[in-house]
């Protein structure tokens, strides 16, 4: 009877909760403005949205708050947005500042020499479409994304999302709700000037926020009930605010938008609009408080975020845990379209991509980074999609319009005195992968560099250079005396005038993968003269030591990743060089055969954020040629563009001392006091002589030490570096001065 008893009150009681009614849940959207680094605030927001219990049923976004609002409907929580954030060094972001390790030695020498570039096709100067192709940010977005790849429907996203951009031939809105996430997070944060616009789906698309900057009206016709906004853009500006023509521009462009504003407003259910009115769109660098204003102005609304919270079903607001970006892709092939001018070894070989293969995404964006650095390619788009083993890569690019540049450089040192550098460079002059550059440099010294090279990727590439390199410098008679064997009678200095030409055709390849392997025949040309001194036979002319032309082959092997040449704060720099001189149309009668080596080491590693230390290590020789002087290793000075076997030494002058063999070491300790000014401590040490390895000579202790007290800071034009250095052997100091890059 008992369990006849149970079993009528559990089944009664059944009934009475079914005649219960069902709890109502609504369905919440958020709204999220642009704003640029204002957007950052969108984090702090939803990280209070979050504590409150609610449940976000759709996004809309534009600008930042599409890029923001993308990675949360992709399954990210405010805190691992955060955390992505809080990883990106924003300068290199914004304004593509690829890698260095990222470029060829070629694409080094290119981004290490000039100032400015400017476009010059068809012989018209131009200006660049904006400061940015944006590629890191989409290298970025397609790796942080790539949880998604396969979704096509941004509906099926773990939130349903659209993000919004601006037609920019007929100014229409362009609802993005599918294709390739990483794309249309793109289009939608191409801020006019400052990153290129996005060609995608044939149509031409800018930052959403031009024509929609809150795309609250597009939100609510997803059958939401409740609109959650916040809003980052910027208010009008007084007059006070308004002194320079970008601010007039913008707050131009912002009238209607906060027009706008008012009606959506009264849209928006819980409308949040944090306190950033002191940053600006470019204001990356302070992102922690950016974060932490959302975070504020979002918990003042937390009562009313927390009853939306309390009409949704419990059991529905949780979310699972955040995705974790891949470290590694393994791919069966690479699919390759747009490439018209540029063949598919060419390409494969800027990304040291030969799959099958495993890679790490490190690895990956390092070789997008190799590609995109050529700066032949307007856009990079890639997608990877699975295949029963692995993945496919689909490469989609734009090939650059642009095929002809200008580009200029200034300069100052010691040696070369000040100088103006203006280039004109032209690309697929004679074939499709093919670049021509030439240097036209004027001021104390007039000089000249001329390269063409055919870049052939993965195989053997083929080059030609030409220099002409000239100075006039004041040197020490008595090391001269030394070298020469000649008598200057009582004379204390001589006033060298060097000319060097080099002329060279050369094989170049990688080397695995890292390494540049450089073969080649030479001509080299050296006038070097002094009017100190005259010829007893030609008392009218300028006495010269050398004036003739040399041939032979050379070799040279390198690997660089350091991560800047001036001040790096990290990675290994090595030049290896080989030179044999065959034959000389021998001004002096002396010639005979001879090879010169040479190796320079250089190893930074950081060891605070802002003390790196430099460690250099450099040592040459010669073989044979005991007559031939002019081609010797010279040490001292500072701060020039290296030219033959002239050695910088700090603590001693240009052309101080020298011989046919020569070891050298140094240490730096550089401090970055603040961004880009640095503080820096160096020590060199050297031993130099002739026949230096036939004896123990070469051996510590160093014959030659320099110590040197320097200021450097990271300018437009390249470098300023002034060092005042002193050797206790001379027992005197040299203040060296040296001023953007050198060329």
């Amino acid at each position: 009877m008992r369990h006849l008893f149970f079993i009528l009150s559990i089944f009664t009681l059944g009934i009475l909760q079914a005649q219960e009614p069902v709890q109502k849940d609504v369905k919440v959207g958020l709204v999220l403005s642009g704003g640029g680094a204002k957007g950052l605030a969108h984090i702090g927001a939803l990280k209070v949205i979050e504590e409150a219990g609610i449940r976000i049923d759709y996004i809309a976004g534009t600008s930042m708050g599409a890029i923001v609002g993308g990675l949360y409907a992709s399954g990210y929580n405010a805190t691992a947005i955060d955390s992505i954030f809080k990883a990106v060094d924003f300068d290199r972001l914004i304004q593509d500042d690829l890698p260095r390790s990222a470029k060829t030695f070629y694409e080094k020498d290119d981004a290490e020499r000039y100032a400015v570039t400017l476009p010059f096709d068809n012989f018209k100067l131009s200006f660049p479409r904006a400061l940015s192709k944006g590629q890191n940010t989409y290298n970025l977005l397609s790796q942080v994304l790539g949880h998604v790849d396969t979704i096509q429907d941004f509906e099926q996203l773990p939130i349903p999302f659209f993000c919004v951009a601006t037609d920019v031939e007929n100014g229409q809105q362009v609802i993005l709700d599918s294709g390739y996430l990483p794309e249309a997070l793109s289009a939608s944060g191409a801020l006019p000037s400052l990153f290129s616009p996005v060609l995608l789906n044939d149509r031409v698309l800018i930052d959403g926020g031009v024509i929609n900057n809150y795309p609250v009206d597009e939100l609510k016709t997803k059958g939401i009930d409740y609109v959650i906004g916040i809003d980052v853009q910027d208010r009008l500006r007084d007059r006070e605010s308004l002194q320079t023509a970008p601010e007039i521009l913008m707050q131009i462009n912002n009238y209607r938008t906060i027009q706008a504003m008012e009606e959506k407003k009264k849209r928006t259910d819980v409308y949040i609009r944090p306190d950033i009115d002191d940053f600006s769109v470019v204001s990356f660098d302070e992102g922690a408080k950016i974060v932490e204003k959302g975070r504020v102005k979002a918990f003042e609304n937390y009562e009313a975020l927390r009853e939306i919270g309390m009409m949704q079903r419990p059991l529905s607001r949780k979310r699972t845990p955040p995705p974790k970006p891949k470290d590694s892709i393994t791919l069966d092939a690479v699919n390759i379209t747009g490439n018209e001018n540029y063949t598919r070894a060419y390409i494969l070989g800027k990304l040291k991509l030969n799959p099958p293969q495993k890679v790490s995404y490190s690895d990956f964006n390092s070789g997008l980074n190799n590609l995109a650095a050529t700066e032949n390619f307007e856009r990079i788009n890639h997608r990877l999609t699975p295949t029963p083993d692995g993945q496919v890569l689909q490469l989609n690019l734009r090939e650059s319009s642009s095929t002809q540049s200008i580009r200029l450089g200034v300069h100052y040192d010691d040696l070369y005195r000040s100088a103006a550098l203006v280039n004109f460079t032209k690309k697929r002059l004679l074939f499709k992968n093919d670049i021509a550059t030439l240097d036209f440099i004027i001021g104390d010294n007039v000089r000249y560099n001329f390269n063409y090279y055919i870049d052939k990727g993965y195989y053997w590439s083929v080059g030609v250079r030409s220099t002409y390199n000239t100075f006039d410098k004041g040197v020490d008679a008595r090391f001269v005396e030394n070298v020469s064997a000649l008598d200057f009678g009582g004379v204390n200095r001589v006033n060298l005038e060097y000319q060097d030409v080099t002329n060279q055709l050369f094989l170049q390849t990688l080397f695995l993968k890292e390494f540049s392997l450089d073969l080649g025949a030479q001509h080299k040309f050296l006038d070097v003269e002094t009017e100190t001194i005259v010829n007893d036979a030609t008392p009218d002319e300028s006495f010269i030591f050398e004036k003739s032309h040399l041939g032979g082959v050379y070799a040279q092997l390198r690997y660089d990743s350091l991560d800047d040449l001036y001040f790096p704060s990290s990675g290994v720099y090595f030049d290896g060089d080989f030179d044999l001189y065959l034959f000389s149309s021998d001004f002096n009668n002396n010639f005979t055969e001879f090879s010169i080596a040479k190796a320079r080491f250089k190893y930074a590693k950081s060891v605070t954020s802002n003390f790196t230390l430099i460690t250099e290590l450099a040592g040459g020789f010669k073989i044979g040629g005991a007559e031939t002087r002019s081609l010797d290793f010279f040490l001292g000075g500072y701060g020039n563009q290296r030219i033959n076997n002239l050695v910088p030494f700090l603590g001693y002058d240009f052309i101080s001392f020298g011989g046919d063999g020569f070891v050298k070491a140094g240490l730096t300790a550089d401090f970055e006091i603040f961004n880009k000014n640095h503080i820096n401590l160096s020590a060199n040490f050297a031993n130099a002589g002739d026949d230096l390895f036939s004896s123990e000579d070469w051996l510590p202790p160093p014959a030659f030490t320099g110590y040197a007290i320097g200021y450097g800071l990271e300018s437009f034009l390249g470098p300023l570096e002034v060092k005042y250095s002193y050797s206790p052997e001379i027992k005197s100091g040299e203040w060296f001065v040296s001023l953007g890059y050198r060329f």
